[in-house]
């Protein structure tokens, strides 16, 4: 009886002993899911921030996007350029919850008013590298603020009218059987034509064979195919159906700089009362001067470049072998007026070996550069290096020819082929801005340069 005694209120004991080990065990549990709640706080706010930024960046490669500036801006110009072109953006689209201010700052931009994100931009040229646009965007929420940095080259633009093998403004006719074949892929041989001054757009007297697709600017143009249809492998309308498209968005056709080559013709002048043009001749870096009127009766090599000042009639009665570049001089208000007839057989070639023509090396990719002038082949052309950029442009002769660029016609007048010619686009590997067209600088984003500031 007296051990029963001595042990009344042992298990009381024990239970307020577990009572405040259980007790202190959940406190520990209710501070330590309080601080998960906090964190977990604290990480929804960063990253609704870090989005914040994401957004941010994206409003600016936007309106950057828009930026296009000459090639001869001086690289002190570049900054307040570019601001002031997003500036006309803005302005222009009636933005007002963006604002450029002048130093390159973009106070914050509400995102979400329910979870409170905004963000803020700053633009500065890179001060290692006067090519690169350095912004800075920083997003906030509730407190919470992630900074990210990002850079954008300035780059020369490339005009998208090279994707194109033949790009015109006015209609396409081909009065006979075209082919047109390609080396390594469709597109290289794919027809733009705007054609609004025509609402026949392409003709083909005969059979059509393309590989490449045809688009055309002008909504209301139509096809005109009289014999047998094959675009792309499909035949009779699926190939209408499937490869031509109406009404697209018209092309832009860049107006290239032609004066950028008068420094290379450094060479002999072209005067018809001083050189016999009766026989052969080699023209290197050679000008042909305004109203002159040439008539060359003898094969002519032309070497680097020759320029032609407008207004001017130049006529090659026999064969041109081109290892270079032509250049007709810019001038519209001598338009109608200008023709470059090569009336003989016609090849161009790359620039030759010769340590001469080691500056015009730089200046690929075009082969005749004459905005302003008709050119007309009338003769076999059985090679083209580069580029062919005439007022119109005209072929006869049952030629079959491998071309290693875009035919752009700038002409609303018919761009016309005729004869049974073969057209094979090998535009693959060619240079993607010719010469004489790096005329605009865009922003490129670098996505390489993504860097999370904090």
């Amino acid at each position: 009886m007296t051990r029963i005694r001595y042990r009344r209120g042992a298990a009381l004991v024990l239970c307020m002993i577990f009572m405040v080990v259980l007790l202190a065990f959940g406190a520990g549990l209710a501070a330590m899911s309080g601080a998960n709640v906090q964190m977990a706080a604290n990480q929804r706010r960063a990253a609704r921030a870090l989005a914040g930024a994401e957004s941010g960046l994206e409003v600016m490669r936007y309106w950057l996007g828009h930026v296009m500036m000459e090639a001869t801006t001086p690289p002190v110009q570049y900054f307040a350029t570019i601001v002031s072109q997003v500036q006309s953006e803005l302005a222009d689209a009636s933005v007002a919850n963006v604002v450029l201010a002048s130093n390159g700052t973009v106070p914050a931009v509400a995102i979400n008013p329910d979870t409170g994100q905004t963000f803020s931009a700053l633009l500065a040229m890179n001060p290692a590298n006067p090519s690169i646009l350095d912004v800075t965007v920083t997003g906030t929420c509730e407190g919470a603020q992630r900074t990210i940095r990002v850079g954008f080259d300035i780059a020369p633009y490339q005009h998208p009218i090279f994707n194109y093998g033949l790009a015109t403004k006015g209609p396409v006719q081909f009065p006979n059987n075209p082919t047109t074949s390609t080396v390594t892929s469709n597109w290289e041989a794919d027809i733009y034509v705007e054609s609004f001054s025509d609402l026949i757009a392409v003709y083909v007297g005969g059979n059509t064979n393309f590989d490449g697709d045809i688009t055309i600017g002008n909504p209301s143009a139509v096809v005109d195919f009289a014999g047998a249809v094959q675009i792309a492998g499909d035949v009779g309308q699926a190939a209408i159906d499937n490869h031509v498209e109406i009404g697209v968005e018209p092309l832009e056709f860049p107006e290239p700089d032609t004066n950028r080559f008068l420094a290379y013709a450094t060479g002999p002048v072209v005067d018809s009362a001083t050189m016999n043009l009766t026989k052969g001749i080699t023209l290197t870096n050679a000008m042909i001067p305004a109203g002159t009127n040439p008539t060359f009766d003898g094969t002519v090599t032309i070497q680097g470049v020759l320029f032609i000042e407008p207004p001017n009639v130049v006529t090659f009665n026999s064969n041109v072998v081109l290892q270079g570049v032509m250049v007709g001089a810019a001038d519209e208000s001598t338009l109608n007026t200008n023709q470059i007839n090569i009336a003989g057989n016609f090849a161009s070639y790359p620039f030759p070996s010769d340590s001469q023509f080691d500056a015009l090396r730089q200046e690929q990719g075009t082969s005749i550069l004459t905005p302003d002038f008709d050119v007309s082949f009338t003769g076999n052309y059985s090679s083209i290096e580069g580029v062919v950029a005439a007022g119109s442009l005209y072929f006869s002769g049952n030629a079959s020819a491998v071309l290693h660029g875009s035919l752009i016609s700038y002409s609303g007048d018919p761009t016309v082929v005729e004869g049974n010619v073969s057209l094979t686009f090998d535009r693959a590997g060619s240079v993607k801005l010719p010469a004489g067209f790096d005329t605009k600088r865009i922003l490129a984003y670098n996505p390489a340069s993504y860097t999370q500031v904090y």
